[in-house]
Parts: C-alpha cells; sequence; structure tokens
C-alpha cells in the first residue's frame, strides 16, 4: 500500500487528542512542529550520508508523534524509514531504498502541519453556513438559495 492511500489525518485521533491534552494542546502541537522539523532534518541529513543507524532515531520519534495527532500518513512514512534503517543496519546494507520516502517527508509534514494548524487555530474564520439562507453570488445575482 503506497503512503498516498494513507489518510493524511484521522480527525477523529486528533479530536481525542486535543480533549485528553486540554489546555496544554497548542503547546505540544507547537512541540510536535518543532520537534518533527528537527527530526525532518536529521532524517534528510543521515540519508545524505547513508547513515542508517543515524536514521533510526529521527523517525522513530516522528513516527509516535506524528500517531498521537493521527498524522498517519506521516507516521507511516517515519515508520517505513526506521523498519528499513533497522534492517540495513542488521544486514550492513545502505539505505538507497528509502529515496523517495525521504524526498516525500518533508512535504508530508509540511501538509499535515497545515492542516493541523487551520483545525487548531482558534482565529481561523470559519465560514458561516449559509445553508437554506439567500446570498450574493459573485456575479451579483440576488435571491438565489444556497
Amino acid at each position: 500500500m503506497s503512503h498516498q492511500d494513507t489518510e493524511l489525518v484521522n480527525w477523529n485521533d486528533f479530536a481525542r487528542t486535543r480533549t485528553e491534552l486540554g489546555a496544554s494542546f497548542l503547546r505540544i502541537l507547537g512541540y510536535f512542529r518543532e520537534d518533527g522539523a528537527k527530526a525532518i532534518a536529521a532524517v534528510e541529513d543521515a540519508f545524505r550520508a547513508r547513515n542508517a543507524v543515524a536514521l533510526v532515531t529521527p523517525a522513530h520519534t516522528l513516527k509516535g508523534e506524528s500517531a498521537q495527532f493521527g498524522a498517519y500518513r506521516l507516521s507511516g512514512m517515519a515508520e517505513e524509514i526506521e523498519l528499513v534503517a533497522r534492517r540495513c543496519i542488521e544486514f550492513r546494507e545502505s539505505p538507497e531504498e528509502l529515496i523517495e520516502t525521504v524526498v516525500a517527508l518533508r512535504p508530508c509534514f509540511t501538509e499535515t502541519m497545515a492542516m493541523l494548524d487551520r483545525d487548531a487555530n482558534p482565529l481561523v474564520a470559519r465560514r458561516p453556513g449559509t445553508f437554506g439562507r439567500r446570498t450574493e453570488s459573485p456575479a451579483g445575482d440576488f435571491g438565489r438559495a444556497v
């Protein structure tokens, strides 16, 4: 199964984490943002050096923290990196096969954080419900029910 087939964020798990963390939620989400960025930089650096040993810890950290927020695509990618890196260590191989996953990791993190931030930010303007109300269309068509 491709990582693209995995949902980016499971909103039920995200909501559960938000409820469990309560007032600490935004602070912990901020830690995830910082730790995630550091973990991805460490994964990229380790991969450039073809150092499988150095891939394991940041991938493992990213895997767990991502799953906590329901970010399962990111978590799955980090898990793949961790498992392949462990296998490479055991068999004394280079982690070359991870190139596509490592390259896709940062864009996935960026997209995931944008979604989490959008949902978590209390200042995000929510589109007012217009169901059943008459609104003006951009072309000035008054009286059309939405």
